[in-house]
């Protein structure tokens, strides 16, 4: 234990200063609001969105579910003021939709959702035929199966018969929509149907485009389209970008890059006269499942129907950020009261730092972890690993404390387990890096997590448990390589997810050098 008769003020002031302006300038960085050109407005309305009527509580997966009415006239009520027709991709419960369009003035391109079990396909596309006869005056076109040929649960030959049943029973016309490359492997479905729908998606294209090129991916592929399928017409029946989610090398999810791609995206179709439909009208949680975090958060509204500033006025990545500010600020001081007196003038300059990086680690984990678990397990990891990063905040502004009393008494318990705080850090990080690199498709770099215990770790090492931490260090270290090779080089968040598990492996390292006292 030591003792420092006077208080380190001023460089314990400097550094407190320090810490605040980089909280500040940390949180406001992610979140400053950027001004761009609106792409829709009261006079001024877009062509479609696709719409699927749950609420951020429900999802198909949950049989039986049940559609609200009121929710869907919320919906429509609100769609009706910023689109002239929004997009449907089942029938199954829906059938109150064309009179809910009619009421509200909006159009509809119906869809009947296709798959592997004839009967399920047989009853959607009876129903999509009832409703497009019923309700000529609201729905604009049918689509017949929605990427059933990527799924593989049909075969072409399948589907453009489908697609002559319902073109014989039905005066609208009748498309199918695909990603693009689909429609040039099944030839034989573009001349079964009236007009050709593309999916062009950016984000999830094999060699992903980032943001500077997505627009230009785009109308590539539309006047490749519209050149070889003339004099078909060419609707873009999906485009997008996700606000939320990992990175997929140049390809970076987020609020403002959304609001980027949309404007972009409006601006340049209607310049061309090209049709189009924006995926999608709210961020769809369900489809967190099945397509982690990303799948979520296509939305040009979020789950509670809010603005996220997609189509008009500013846009922030994180419009709360004061909030998650001051929630930081208040962490850091937490901790600057629980280490009390700094140890000497140096601690002095760390201890305020330190109680910031831990503040900005345990805080931003907290955010990601809000946005990226979708079930019980995933809110318990979530919440481990926030409590490993308060356990190891605690340890680390104590070391640098003039301790007695409680405080010595804490640090001493803290101390005599720190080997196993370090080995938990080395779990996560060995499960994680091994997810990411068997099973990353949809997984989101939870570097933030891991990066407090791997500096305060590397910084000041620990002895620990020999034979699993050792085991760990091979498994974090030998995955950081095939990691960034499945990434590449051009996936920032790929890269810091490699520093912080380099980091980590260093603490592991050097923790097998520390003789257990």
């Amino acid at each position: 234990m030591s003792h420092n008769p006077r208080f380190p003020l001023v460089p314990y002031l400097f550094a407190s200063l320090l810490a605040i302006a980089a909280l500040a300038a940390t949180w406001y960085a992610i979140g400053r609001p950027v001004q761009l050109a609106d792409a829709a407005t009261a006079e001024h309305k877009l062509q479609c969105a696709s719409y699927t009527p749950f609420g951020k509580d429900q999802s198909p997966f949950d049989q039986p579910f049940s559609i609200h009415p009121e929710q869907v006239e919320t919906d429509f009520t609100q769609l009706a003021k910023r689109f002239e027709c929004v997009r449907t991709y089942s029938m199954t419960g829906l059938e109150m939709l064309p009179e809910m369009a009619r009421k509200h003035g909006l159009k509809l391109l119906l869809g009947a959702w296709v798959n592997a079990n004839p009967v399920d396909t047989e009853k959607e596309i009876s129903a999509l035929i009832k409703a497009a006869n019923a309700n000529p005056d609201v729905v604009q076109a049918v689509i017949v199966g929605n990427e059933t040929l990527l799924r593989k649960e049909v075969t072409g030959a399948q589907l453009a018969k489908l697609i002559g049943q319902v073109k014989a029973q039905v005066k609208q016309p009748v498309t199918y929509a695909d990603v693009w490359e689909f429609w040039l492997k099944h030839k034989e479905v573009a001349p079964a149907v009236d007009f050709i729908t593309i999916h062009l998606l950016p984000y999830w294209e094999d060699d992903p485009s980032g943001i500077e090129q997505a627009l230009e991916q785009v109308a590539k592929v539309r006047r490749s389209f519209g050149m070889a399928y003339a004099p078909k017409d060419i609707l873009i029946g999906e485009t997008g970008w996700p606000s939320e989610g990992r990175q997929r090398e140049t390809a970076v999810p987020s609020r403002v890059n959304e609001a980027l791609f949309i404007r972009g995206f409006v601006k340049m179709a209607e310049e061309n006269g090209w049709h189009y439909n924006l995926i999608e009208a709210f961020d769809q949680p369900w489809k967190r499942d099945s397509e982690g975090a990303v799948g979520g958060y296509w939305g040009l509204f979020d789950a509670d129907r809010q603005e996220k500033g997609i189509l008009a006025g500013p846009v922030s990545n994180l419009p709360h950020w004061p909030w998650w500010l001051a929630a930081s600020l208040l962490l850091g001081a937490g901790a600057l009261l629980l280490g009390g007196r700094p140890a000497s003038p140096r601690a002095a300059l760390l201890l305020p730092l330190t109680a910031a990086l831990g503040a900005a680690c345990t805080l931003g984990w907290a955010e990601l972890a809000g946005v990226t678990s979708r079930f019980v397990g995933e809110w318990l990891w979530a919440a481990a690993l926030l409590g490993l990063n308060l356990v190891v905040l605690a340890h680390a502004v104590l070391a640098l404390s003039a301790r007695g009393g409680v405080r010595e008494r804490l640090y001493t318990w803290l101390q005599a387990r720190a080997g196993w705080w370090l080995a938990a850090a080395g779990f996560a990080g060995a499960v994680l890096m091994l997810a990411l690199v068997f099973d990353s498709r949809y997984r989101s770099f939870p570097s933030v997590a891991l990066l407090l215990p791997a500096l305060v770790y590397l910084c000041r090492p620990v002895a620990g448990p020999r034979r699993e931490i050792a085991l760990l260090a091979v498994l974090v270290g030998a995955g950081i390589v095939p990691q960034l090779y499945q990434e590449t080089l051009s996936n920032q968040q790929a890269i810091g997810w490699a520093l912080t598990s380099s980091l980590l492996l260093a603490a592991l390292w050097r923790s097998l050098r520390v003789r257990r006292g």
